[in-house]
């Protein structure tokens, strides 16, 4: 990844690419003063420098039934390099982990879950503590979601 400097036409791209990656080129460009191709070499120079890591589809979790956020935090049973590898492969095999963190504090790593109801995280449970030596395991049920969004930041640029 590159490190490059970004101006105010940069921070502008990328805000809207963040609201609609989908958004034609033209239209951007139109928004941020510029014309297409000028905008374009600027949509590439942020890709090319891994600013820009991927454009994806964001799907609805309850429209497909994921209507449970848990958030499970994990004692490591040892901290050595062989557990940490062996733990992160296990728990990165799971499509129920949409995000997966090594913590400071009181547990060494959270997990956020999405699944369908208890049930399923009661089998998401069992498979993740099953084969892998862990020291304490304890869960979150988010009862609302206040805030979410994939935009990052941009006003400390």
């Amino acid at each position: 990844m590159k490190n490059i400097s970004l101006d105010k036409t940069d921070k502008a791209i990328l805000s809207l690419l963040q609201q609609n990656s989908e958004r034609p080129v033209s239209d951007i460009a139109e928004q941020v003063g510029l014309t297409s191709t000028p905008c374009w070499r600027r949509i590439q120079r942020l890709q090319e420098s891994g600013i820009i890591t991927r454009r994806v589809a964001l799907l609805s979790a309850a429209s497909l039934g994921l209507t449970m956020t848990v958030f499970v935090q994990v004692k490591a049973a040892r901290h050595d390099g062989n557990w940490l590898e062996k733990f992160a492969r296990h728990c990165s095999s799971f499509d129920e982990v949409v995000e997966f963190y090594r913590m400071s504090g009181e547990y060494d790593y959270l997990l956020k879950v999405l699944v369908c109801d208890m049930a399923s995280f009661d089998h998401f449970y069992k498979r993740l503590v099953n084969g892998i030596d862990l020291n304490d395991v304890t869960s979150s049920f988010a009862m609302e979601q206040i805030k979410y969004s994939t935009a990052m930041p941009l006003n400390h640029l």
